[in-house]
């Protein structure tokens, strides 16, 4: 963090009354005005995703980041870390010991934006409603262990699982089990558009240019009960093309909050204490990058080419040009801070080698050079990914056992592609759902996965997933989840490459920014207000 102190939250509330008027630092809205945030995140309606940010279909942290503020769940993701909270909910818990069935009560006098009452029924409705639209987005894949759900009176919900599942209330806090009215989500087909409604902290407008939305204003909602405090009256999310010119935006005072993504030369300025007007919040992260693949196309269909790329690679080298002090090496799909996690892939491989790649192409019968094309998008996890996926190519290249060409997209263009198996190698990054090694694990190797991935593997659906979610201490999921990552590591589905930090730049008189973000990326807005430029 740049070394400049910051007023937190709790401080803020105290002071913000007293001091609003006292301005701030040179630029910037004034006190009183919405809180702008600048952001990268692009949010577009296409053919392939006309409804980007319907709860049943959204499942990306851009999206998410304007549902959280907008619609509510069950169950909500804390301040800092530990375990979630009632939010729509009064409360909740698991009602047997198997961890099969989960009873929550509604908080008394819950109403919708608009006036209408929040009830039982609205809660089982919108959460069937998921599983029956079942979206190519894959999110719905997150409440596959639900059965059945049965209200009691208007206010109690109880959900019978499949299966024992420990992380289910971590499942009921994400945004594909929001709460939605029947009158403005038909049940059987998605909303098309940029409108959302729901009970949350905000209501929700999108100022848009063609098919895209250029600003997000969200204005407190005077019904909303819940589990946090909302610490503004308004907030406008502002897309920006690039890195470059929200940066522009914020030295300029356009905006007070720059968020993901900015650009790795552009935190190693902040950082270094360059803006006196600027401060940078550095939080753990749980993001992480990986290279996906398509395990049915020729290219890529044997293991041992997939195996060779995870020993020729080289992880830290890869790091240390594109991202410096920013990520660290990731030996695995789950992040090295998160209970369970397993160095698998450095177990198996060890240091990069060319000779021992050779050895593994040779003994399959494999020709070389492989050629592959590795394709990537321009526009979704930040500048550096092209320079990223140009120091990959090089690698590989380099060993002489492959022939890499590299692609770029847009994301709009390049997630239908991922999702329909056009690409045989491509760079994913993963924000997680909710902090928990299963989040990191089931959303790529279940059935109904996240990457629409041919990759299937029985024992780890049938027996280690479900034998992990048994254990309600997540200490004791250990063995069956070392198991899923020892098997990731020897058929290489999936190839991680990098964890990395997150970061939220802000002008030195708002407040809240050190909450701003959650365990699992995705922004607090009602944790931002004004305080006194430092």
């Amino acid at each position: 963090m740049n070394r400049k102190t910051l007023v937190l939250p709790a401080v803020a509330g105290l002071l913000t009354p007293v001091l609003a008027a006292c301005g701030g630092s040179d630029g910037g809205s004034k006190s009183g005005d919405a809180i702008v945030v600048g952001t990268t995140d692009r949010f577009t309606a296409t053919s392939d995703a006309p409804a980007p940010l319907d709860p049943a279909y959204a499942y990306d942290v851009g999206t998410w980041n304007i549902l959280r503020q907008t619609v509510q769940t069950l169950m909500a993701q804390p301040k800092g870390e530990g375990d979630p909270v009632p939010d729509a909910a009064e409360s909740c818990s698991f009602t047997d010991s198997g961890s099969e069935r989960y009873a929550c009560k509604l908080r008394d006098g819950l109403t919708f934006a608009g006036g209408d009452p929040v009830t039982a029924q609205d809660v089982k409705y919108s959460i069937e409603r998921a599983l029956r639209i079942k979206a190519t987005s894959g999110v719905s894949s997150l409440l596959n262990t639900i059965d059945t759900i049965e209200t009691q009176g208007d206010r109690e919900v109880v959900f019978h699982l499949k299966t024992a599942d420990a992380t289910f209330p971590y499942k009921l806090s994400t945004p594909v089990a929001a709460i939605v009215n029947p009158k403005d989500y038909q049940k059987g087909k998605l909303r098309d558009g940029f409108e959302v409604d729901g009970s949350g902290p905000y209501t929700f407008h999108a100022d848009t240019s063609g098919n895209a939305i250029t600003t997000a204003t969200f204005t407190k909602n005077p019904a909303y009960k819940g589990a946090v405090k909302v610490n503004n009256d308004k907030v406008e999310l502002r897309s920006f093309a690039d890195a470059d010119a929200m940066s522009a935006a914020i030295d300029k005072g356009d905006i007070d909050v720059m968020s993901r993504t900015m650009s790795p030369a552009q935190i190693q300025k902040l950082d270094a204490g360059s803006d006196d007007n600027v401060d940078l919040v550095d939080m753990p992260g749980l993001e992480i990058r990986y290279l996906a693949f398509n395990t049915d196309a020729p290219s890529v269909k044997s293991k041992a080419v997939r195996q060779a790329m995870a020993q020729i690679i080289d992880r830290a080298a890869l790091v240390s040009k594109v991202y410096g002090t920013q990520a660290e090496p990731l030996y695995s799909l789950v992040p090295a801070s998160v209970t369970g996690h397993s160095n698998s892939f450095f177990n198996k491989y060890g240091n990069p080698s060319v000779v021992k790649g050779k050895d593994l192409l040779t003994k399959a019968g494999i020709t070389t050079p492989v050629k592959l094309t590795l394709h990537y998008t321009t526009d979704h996890y930040g500048s550096a990914t092209k320079k990223e996926f140009e120091v990959l190519q090089q690698q590989l290249n380099n060993s002489g056992l492959f022939d890499v060409s590299i692609q770029g997209h847009t994301w709009e263009t390049f997630r239908p592609a991922e999702q329909k198996g056009q690409y045989d190698v491509y760079g994913m990054g993963w924000f997680p759902d909710f902090p928990d090694a299963d989040n990191f694990l089931a959303p790529f190797l279940d059935k109904d996965n996240f990457l629409g991935s041919p990759y299937s593997n029985s024992a780890i659906q049938r027996t280690l997933i479900p034998a992990s979610r048994r254990e309600a201490n997540r200490l004791n999921a250990a063995k069956s989840l070392t198991q899923i990552q020892d098997t990731v590591a020897e058929d290489v589905p999936v190839l991680p490459l990098w964890q990395g930090k997150q970061y939220v730049a802000a002008r030195d008189d708002i407040t809240g920014v050190a909450y701003a973000l959650n365990s699992s990326s995705t922004l607090q807005l009602w944790e931002l207000g004004r305080g006194v430029s430092g």
